[in-house]
């Protein structure tokens, strides 16, 4: 049975990676999590205050190319090289951490939706929404506490990049989406999720075994 790809998108602070990690905690290692984020180009060549500068909301600033050909390796049964990204840099990291298939992949980013090619790869759409306001607050909390930001280039960037690119590229994908929720926390959606995850899982294992049997 050959890996199932989820994607889960939505707007900055919408309550992907909650949802996500929720879903992960229950599975461990039967789940794979990979983030569109860690697959921003290399801008080596670009000093450090450009690079600052750079809209990274828009489709152009992610190499999905190399996303797609992972998530299709992954499929295949072969594990990938994940690119790692540093957010304090605003680069990709040197280092590279490997990540095995498994019988769920969970792919997160706010634009995986607006790519054809990744919603043809994916076996379930999914779009997390929330109020502007809450997303603005919990981007806010995010970039200082982890990512080392001071409050003025947050919020130029949510102007200038963040807001304008969410209208343009993010937001219409809600429509292209399976299934859209309304939280992360959202418990009836996570109980939903978790039944069909394990499903999948039980017919995964079920194969597996009869695979064995043929083989003995």
């Amino acid at each position: 049975m050959e890996s199932v790809i989820i994607g889960i998108a939505g707007g900055t602070g919408s309550g992907k990676s909650t949802f996500t990690n929720r879903l992960k905690r229950q599975f461990g290692e039967s789940v794979t999590v990979i983030y569109h984020d860690n697959y921003y180009r290399r801008q080596e060549n670009i000093p450090f205050e450009e690079r600052k500068k750079v809209n990274y909301d828009h489709p152009d600033s992610l190499e999905t190319e190399l996303l797609l050909e992972h998530l299709k390796q992954l499929k295949e049964g072969y594990p990938i090289d994940c690119p790692i990204y540093d957010y304090t840099q605003h680069n990709r990291s040197e280092k590279t951490v490997r990540i095995h298939p498994s019988p769920i992949i969970i792919v997160e980013g706010i634009l995986l939706l607006a790519d054809k090619r990744l919603r043809d790869l994916f076996d379930i759409k999914v779009y997390v929404d929330a109020d502007a306001d809450e997303r603005i607050l919990r981007r806010i909390s995010r970039d200082m506490e982890e990512r080392g930001r001071d409050f003025d280039n947050i919020m130029e960037q949510y102007l200038t990049t963040v807001k304008p690119m969410h209208n343009l590229f993010v937001r219409p994908t809600r429509a292209m989406a399976d299934i859209v929720l309304n939280s992360g926390r959202n418990d009836v959606a996570f109980d939903l999720f978790q039944a069909k995850i394990k499903a999948i899982l039980e017919e995964a294992e079920k194969e597996n075994k009869e695979r064995e049997r043929i083989r003995s």
